[in-house]
């Protein structure tokens, strides 16, 4: 019986040796309802030559719940074939001979035809090594253009041309404009216009270094301004100086050009002409906030008691003061009136003084006291003009105007 057992035993593994290699289970029941009785046909493996193995079926004893008695020869120590016990359709399976392909990994690899990947680990020879190349990884953020100039055609192409990056990404959204246009599509008409209106090519680096945002204008919008400038009668000259001096210009539309034009001409009552000239020499009238400028309007005509038409004369020749520090025109104008004695109408007859350094008034009035020379009423003699007190170099000063040595005005200035 224990050998009964071990066969048994042998035939399950059979079974699930055919049922792992995709072959069905043969059921036949023995037609006695009290024994719960199945016919296994387990494939045994047989050898069957070189390339395969024989897959045979063999046939099993009826097996009855509850018995297990052994077969009459194993009971006698010795297991013959059952072959001539299994039916004749069973006996046409057996004679069946299929041949299937070695499950040998080594012959699988051949066969397959991607390769395996090789391992991290992998030794591999110097010229192999030299050949490997590692690219720069593209930051996905970063505060400084300089990590994607590398990267970016734009960008380098901007630098060849002298645009300096490290100030342009210190301006509002100005770098991330720059990452998102491509030079051949949105910046060389860009270029082409500039150099159309006037800018030097030298000067289109720095242009665009103050103002990157033109970069990112509609080309039709920007000869729309240029044409207005012109219709005002500006010259192709004088439109390429302000443009140059004030880069900011071509962002304005026509509408807040034409507004700025007009607020000049009411506020100082000048002429067409005169407002043109104005705006000519200093063009960021155009650009820069109003408010400012009406201050300063304010404080010559209510603090500094100008009139109308000396304020007139004062801007339109030097417009500068338009833009100046309150505190410091103040300042210039209490010294000039209050210490100096220079009366409103030479003020308006030498309005650049205005534009001079405090100090450098201060220092040269105060050595020409020391000297006994201060004369500034153009009615008495030896007198000094405010153009010559602020305009000339320190040796021409001494020299002419002083009638000192520069070591005179040195060893003077250590004494205050």
């Amino acid at each position: 019986m224990a050998l009964w057992a071990r066969q048994a035993s042998r035939w399950c593994c059979l079974l699930n040796t055919s049922r792992a290699a995709g072959f069905p289970r043969r059921l036949r029941s023995c037609g006695s309802p009290a024994q719960t009785c199945r016919k296994f046909a387990p494939l045994a493996l047989l050898p069957a030559g070189k390339d395969g193995v024989l897959w045979k079926l063999q046939a099993c004893r009826h097996v009855s719940v509850g018995s297990c008695s052994a077969p009459d020869s194993a009971k006698d120590g010795s297991f013959s074939s059952l072959e001539s016990n299994l039916p004749s359709p069973v006996k046409q399976e057996q004679a069946k001979v299929e041949t299937l392909p070695d499950l040998n990994a080594k012959i699988l690899n051949e066969d397959w035809d991607d390769i395996p990947p090789s391992s991290a680990l992998e030794e591999i020879s110097e010229e192999e090594a030299v050949q490997i190349t590692a690219e720069p990884i593209l930051p996905f953020q970063s505060t400084t253009l300089r990590d994607y100039v590398d990267h970016s055609e734009t960008l380098a192409k901007l630098v060849h041309l002298g645009v300096d990056l490290s100030q342009v990404e210190k301006r509002q959204k100005a770098g991330q404009l720059l990452l998102t246009l491509d030079f051949e599509k949105d910046i060389r008409k860009i270029l082409l216009f500039l150099k159309d209106v006037g800018v030097e090519d030298n000067q289109l680096g720095p242009f665009l270094t103050k103002n990157p945002y033109i970069l990112g204008e509609d080309l039709e919008a920007l000869e729309t301004r240029v044409a207005y400038l012109k219709s005002k009668k500006f010259s192709k000259s004088e439109i390429a100086q302000m443009v140059s001096r004030a880069p900011y210009l071509l962002l304005f539309s026509v509408e807040r050009l034409d507004n700025r034009l007009g607020f000049f001409k009411n506020e100082l009552g000048l002429s067409v002409k005169k407002t043109k000239d104005l705006v000519i020499r200093l063009p960021r009238l155009l650009t820069g906030k109003l408010e400012p400028v009406k201050e300063n309007l304010q404080v010559c005509q209510i603090e500094l008691g100008f009139q109308r038409n000396e304020i007139q004369h004062i801007v339109y020749k030097t417009p500068k003061i338009l833009t100046a520090s309150k505190k410091r025109l103040k300042q210039t104008f209490d010294y000039l009136h209050n210490i100096m004695g220079i009366p409103h109408h030479m003020l308006t007859r030498f309005p650049q003084v205005f534009n001079s350094k405090l100090l450098r008034i201060r220092e040269r009035h105060m050595f020409l006291a020391f000297l006994g020379r201060a004369q500034y009423d153009p009615a008495q003699p030896s007198y000094i003009s405010l153009d010559q007190l602020v305009s000339l170099p320190d040796e021409v000063f001494c020299a002419e105007i002083a009638k000192a040595s520069i070591q005179d005005f040195e060893n003077f200035l250590k004494t205050l």
